[in-house]
């Protein structure tokens, strides 16, 4: 679904940042499979929200074994599976470089992650006009650096993207106009 001037949306993913706070800070425990994120699910919400192409690029650091079945779903669901080794944060000063790349390209950017790492590189991109930026993730682990950079729209993994195919045990502050006291008793 291409805009009509062609415009592209690069999609960022810090897949270990989702996996980790989805597992230690909502499930308490490594997610199974049935837990994890519908990735395909995010390439075409961006793709609906923003009416144009999205460029989805998932980092991943590899340490050992090649993840070969999740790279190739990856693969199959329209990717790119950025595969990285070395020392220290190899995805995050991937993500980090990246971004700075697309500060001279004219395209959108989303960021999906919660990490506080990216604030100086979002925030250059949302300071260019014309550019939309976006932080995809949970807002309740929405790092504060991230939060407060102007112009960033945020969507929730869960809320928004429809990204999970059972709802998640999160704690969440409710706008009254969407509570039902039926959710809770």
């Amino acid at each position: 679904m291409a805009s009509t001037d062609d415009r592209l949306t690069y999609l960022l993913i810090d897949g270990e940042n989702i996996d980790a706070t989805l597992g230690m800070s909502i499930l308490g425990r490594r997610p199974h499979p049935d837990e994890r994120p519908r990735w395909n699910k995010l390439l075409q919400f961006i793709e609906r929200q923003w009416r144009q192409s999205v460029r989805g690029l998932f980092f991943l650091a590899v340490e050992g074994d090649l993840p070969a079945s999740f790279v190739q779903a990856l693969v199959a669901m329209g990717y790119q599976p950025i595969m990285l080794r070395g020392e220290g944060k190899v995805v995050d000063i991937a993500i980090q470089r990246t971004a700075e790349a697309l500060a001279s390209r004219e395209a959108d950017v989303a960021l999906v992650s919660h990490d506080r790492d990216f604030a100086l590189q979002l925030d250059v991109l949302a300071q260019t006009p014309g550019r939309r930026t976006g932080i995809v993730g949970f807002q309740e682990f929405l790092s504060s650096d991230l939060r407060r950079i102007p112009g960033v729209e945020f969507f929730d993994l869960e809320y928004d993207v429809h990204a999970f195919t059972a709802e998640l045990p999160r704690l969440r502050v409710i706008d009254i106009d969407e509570f039902d006291p039926l959710d809770f008793l």
